[in-house]
């Protein structure tokens, strides 16, 4: 087991943010999350209830682990205790959808088209090479294609 430093993130909320964390705390229909968060704050805190706990002790009241206790308290110090106990915005938005209404349109028209020469009926990797030979998408997975298929209530090849 490794050894615990010393606290490094004490943490002094203003009065009324102090009072938020309390109500916070005492409320109990708050989310876990929020719960536990602002109760490992308030004891991170020298207040009236006396001097700050150590993070280990958080821990082990909260239910957290020491590495959690010193990151929300690092979190506390760069956004505040209230942003804090809340969910970290993300940095980068989710990734761009390829496939559109208008990919979804060439591929159910490929499916309920004749399969080519040779061919009894359209596999899923022939219908994901089509849109990208036609510069339609750059790229196009076998599932992606499945589930536009699905999606459309269509199946390749009937």
């Amino acid at each position: 087991m490794r050894e615990v430093p010393a606290k490094k993130h004490r943490i002094k909320p203003a009065s009324d943010e102090r009072s938020a964390l309390e109500e916070i705390r005492d409320r109990g229909s708050n989310k876990s999350i929020r719960f536990k968060r602002a109760l490992a704050l308030l004891m991170c805190s020298k207040g009236a209830d006396g001097p700050a706990s150590k993070d280990s002790e958080i821990a082990t009241a909260t239910g957290t682990k020491v590495l959690t206790v010193e990151r929300l308290g690092k979190r506390c110090r760069e956004v505040g205790p209230l942003d804090a106990i809340g969910r970290k915005k993300r940095e980068i938005g989710p990734r761009e959808i390829k496939v559109t209404g208008e990919v979804e349109a060439h591929v159910t028209r490929l499916a309920c088209s004749d399969p080519p020469g040779g061919r009894a009926r359209r596999t899923l990797e022939l219908i994901a090479g089509k849109p990208v030979e036609l510069e339609v998408v750059e790229s196009i997975s076998r599932p992606s294609v499945g589930k536009v298929l699905k999606k459309a209530n269509s199946c390749p090849g009937a």
